[in-house]
């Protein structure tokens, strides 16, 4: 523990420098800049959902840029097939042998563009790497390159010709980010800058200091006071007669997996991390509740025809559930 934080504010530091670089280029978005650094930090894939022109793409590609590592963006359409993915297997007609090409997921950052507009085989195929962190092509397993995250992004505006994400498919996302427009003042800044002289990335980092601060991550501490009160309220979700809301179990078909038990934990760990802790405090697990567990919820009819939103129904579940004491802490 004493190590650890002797570590995390230098950790806080090099994140600091990552974050000022990105943002000599992407204008406003700090929440979605926070997650996205959230996710890098605690080896978990983001789900994004927002209109188009709001820097999703441009994001991923400049924090590639400032640590050094390679970034790929697969733009999703219908007739995508796995192998554009994945990659494939090819006759050498010179030498009379089969080879293997690799396709595009074999990257660290990887942006998968517009990700329900592909066919169920497609998705299939990315989830086995999302999960497993390899491909398998004519039976024979190939690795994809650590670190390894992805960028998924959904526009909420237009839902012709697109295919309704898997349960399972949702379920390996550690986060879904919703991504708002920019205020006035931002979007002013952000016009002056493409109109002006393009701004020049400088890498502050490489994708080895990446895997160690990952592993250094891993260390941060999180009281079991904590995982209780994830666990419940994550449970609240799937029987919240249980926890005292029986009016809210009309408006919930299903409820959070066990994977939003650990992802809630593992990104405050991160985000404790990356303010330069070395321990996790109730607001850490507050802060990223919303964004772990909105997609994991299976709204019924009646929450539809309501117009309840999975974050308002969250919001009911925290406000019933009690914060332990923060941990750590000295009373005065």
């Amino acid at each position: 523990m004493a190590n650890l934080n002797d570590s995390a504010p230098e950790a806080a530091t090099l994140m600091e420098r990552i974050l000022y670089e990105v943002k000599r280029v992407v204008v406003g978005q700090d929440h979605f800049l926070e997650r996205v650094m959230v996710g890098l930090l605690a080896q978990g894939h983001l789900l994004v959902e927002g209109v188009p022109g709001l820097a999703k793409t441009l994001t991923v590609r400049t924090l590639a840029a400032t640590l050094r590592g390679s970034y790929k963006r697969i733009q999703f359409t219908p007739d995508l097939v796995p192998a554009d993915l994945v990659g494939t297997r090819f006759y050498n007609q010179k030498t009379g042998e089969f080879g293997t090409t690799l396709g595009p997921v074999f990257t660290n950052l990887l942006l998968a563009d517009e990700i329900n507009r592909a066919p169920a085989k497609v998705q299939s195929a990315l989830l086995e790497v999302m999960q497993e962190r390899q491909v398998t092509i004519a039976g024979e397993s190939h690795k994809v390159p650590a670190p390894f995250v992805v960028m998924a992004t959904q526009n909420p505006i237009e839902t012709e010709g697109t295919y309704p994400l898997p349960e399972a498919q949702v379920d390996r996302f550690m986060m879904k980010v919703l991504v708002d427009y920019p205020a006035d003042e931002e979007e002013f800044v952000i016009v002056e800058r493409v109109i002006g002289t393009p701004v020049e990335v400088l890498p502050v980092a490489t994708m080895s200091q990446l895997i160690e601060l990952q592993q250094e991550c891993r260390k941060v501490y999180v009281d079991p006071s904590l995982i209780t009160y994830t666990v419940k309220l994550v449970g609240a979700t799937r029987r919240p007669d249980l926890h005292g809301m029986p009016e809210l179990a009309k408006y919930l078909s299903f409820g959070a997996s066990p994977r939003a038990s650990i992802s809630l934990v593992e990104a405050a760990r991160a985000l404790a991390y990356l303010r330069g802790r070395g321990y996790v405090l109730p607001e850490d697990l507050t802060a990223l509740a919303a964004d772990t567990m909105r997609h994991r919820l299976v709204l019924s009819y009646e929450a539809l025809a309501e117009g309840l939103t999975a974050d308002a129904l969250i919001e009911k579940v925290m406000a019933k559930i009690p914060l332990p004491a923060k941990p750590m802490q000295h009373p005065q």
